[in-house]
C-alpha cells in the first residue's frame, strides 16, 4: 500500500503552490495569518511567505465572502476560508445573490475565480453548531459549483482546477480527513485498488482488482469514503458481497455520464452522505442515476443519511446521529436480500 502526506499538509502545499504560481491569488479568513495559521493549520506559513496577499479578517463570513467575490470580480482571484463550514450559512446571501449571479447578469459571462473552503462534518465532538455537513443547502444554485476534498484527490491539482473554472466554487473539506493520509499509487489496502476516471477533477473508483462486475456500487463524497470502505470490507469478508466505491470530487453540477459505464452489471447503487435526509446531494445523484438505470436495477437507488437530529458533543452520542459504516452495510444487505 502506498500512502502519502496528510490531507492537511496536501491542502497547505496546494495553497502555497497556487500563490507561488499566480500573484493575483489572495487568501482571506479568520485567524489565518502566522503564527496561528488557521484553526486547522491549513494556511500555516502563507502570510510569512506572501505578506499582504494573506489577510486575517473580522468575524464576518458574509463580509469575507463578499470581499473575496469583489476581488474576483475586479480581476484577481480569491480563496476564502470559513473557519467552520457551519457558518457558511452566514455567507449565503453573498453566494446566492452576488457571487453566483455575477458570472451571468451583465450581458456577457464574467469570470469570478472564487473558492470558498469549508471545513465540515462531525466526528470530533465539536457539538451541534460546529459539526454539520451543509452541502445540500448549496446544491442547485445556478452559477455555484460544489466540490469536496477526498483522500484520493490531490489538492495540488484540484485547487488550480477550481480557480481555472472562473466561477465561484465551494470546497468542502471533512475535518476528520485532515489527520488522515492521502492515497497514492493506485493502492488502498490489502484488498482494494483505485484509479481516477472521467474528466477533471475526476471520480475515484475503488474496487477489487479482479475485473468482475460488483454486486453493488457505493457512491460517497470524500468525508464518508473511509466509512464506505469499511462497509465494503465487511460486505466482502462477512457477507460475500462485492462492491465498488465511487468518490466524485465535483458534487454539483452532477454529471452522471462518466459514471454510467462503470455501473454495468451492478445489482444495486447506494449513495451515502453525512447530511440529514431531505433535499440532499444524495437525492440528486439518485434521481439522475435512476433515470438511466431504471430498466436494469431491481430496486431504486438507496440513499443513506445521518439521523434527523442535532449533532451531540459526546462522541458516543455523536456516532448514533452521524451515518456510520454499519448503516451503509445494512442498506446494501436490505437491497440485495
Amino acid at each position: 500500500m502506498s500512502r502519502a502526506e496528510r490531507i492537511s499538509d496536501n491542502l497547505n502545499r496546494a495553497l502555497h503552490q497556487v500563490m507561488e504560481d499566480d500573484p493575483s491569488v489572495h487568501v482571506l479568513g479568520e485567524d489565518i495569518v502566522d503564527p496561528y495559521g488557521g484553526a486547522f493549520k491549513i494556511t500555516k506559513g502563507l502570510s510569512t511567505r506572501y505578506g499582504s496577499r494573506v489577510r486575517s479578517t473580522p468575524l464576518s463570513e458574509g463580509g469575507i465572502v463578499g470581499v473575496g467575490a469583489g476581488l474576483a470580480l475586479a480581476g484577481d482571484k480569491a480563496i476564502v476560508e470559513i473557519m467552520f463550514g457551519d457558518f457558511a450559512g452566514l455567507a449565503f446571501d453573498q453566494l446566492l445573490n452576488f457571487a453566483s449571479k455575477s458570472t451571468m447578469m451583465y450581458g456577457r459571462r464574467v469570470e469570478i475565480p472564487l473558492v470558498v473552503r469549508c471545513p465540515t462534518g462531525g466526528g470530533r465532538g465539536y457539538g451541534p453548531t460546529h459539526s454539520q455537513s451543509l452541502q445540500k443547502h448549496f446544491i442547485g444554485i445556478p452559477g455555484l459549483s460544489v466540490f469536496e476534498m477526498s483522500p484520493f484527490h490531490d489538492a495540488r491539482e484540484l485547487l488550480p482546477h477550481l480557480l481555472s473554472l472562473g466561477e465561484p466554487c465551494l470546497l468542502f473539506e471533512d475535518k476528520v480527513l485532515y489527520t488522515r493520509r492521502t492515497y497514492r499509487g493506485g493502492e488502498v489496502d490489502d484488498l482494494f485498488v483505485f484509479d481516477l476516471v472521467g474528466p477533471p477533477p475526476y471520480t475515484a473508483r475503488v474496487r477489487l482488482d479482479d475485473g468482475s462486475p460488483p454486486d453493488c456500487t457505493l457512491i460517497a463524497p470524500g468525508g464518508v469514503a473511509h466509512r464506505a470502505l469499511s462497509a465494503m470490507r465487511a460486505l466482502l469478508l462477512e457477507d460475500e458481497i462485492t462492491c465498488q466505491l465511487l468518490v466524485p470530487a465535483r458534487l454539483y453540477p452532477f454529471d452522471p455520464g462518466p459514471l454510467l459505464p462503470l455501473l454495468g452489471g451492478t445489482r444495486h447503487v447506494c449513495v451515502a452522505e453525512e447530511s440529514t435526509a431531505g433535499g440532499t446531494w444524495g437525492g440528486e445523484v439518485a434521481h439522475h442515476l435512476h433515470r438511466h438505470l431504471w430498466d436494469s436495477l431491481p430496486r431504486p437507488v438507496s440513499v443513506v443519511c445521518s439521523a434527523p437530529d442535532v449533532v451531540p458533543t459526546a462522541l458516543h452520542l455523536e456516532r448514533d446521529v452521524l451515518v456510520q459504516d454499519t448503516a451503509i452495510r445494512q442498506a446494501v444487505l436490505e437491497a440485495l436480500a
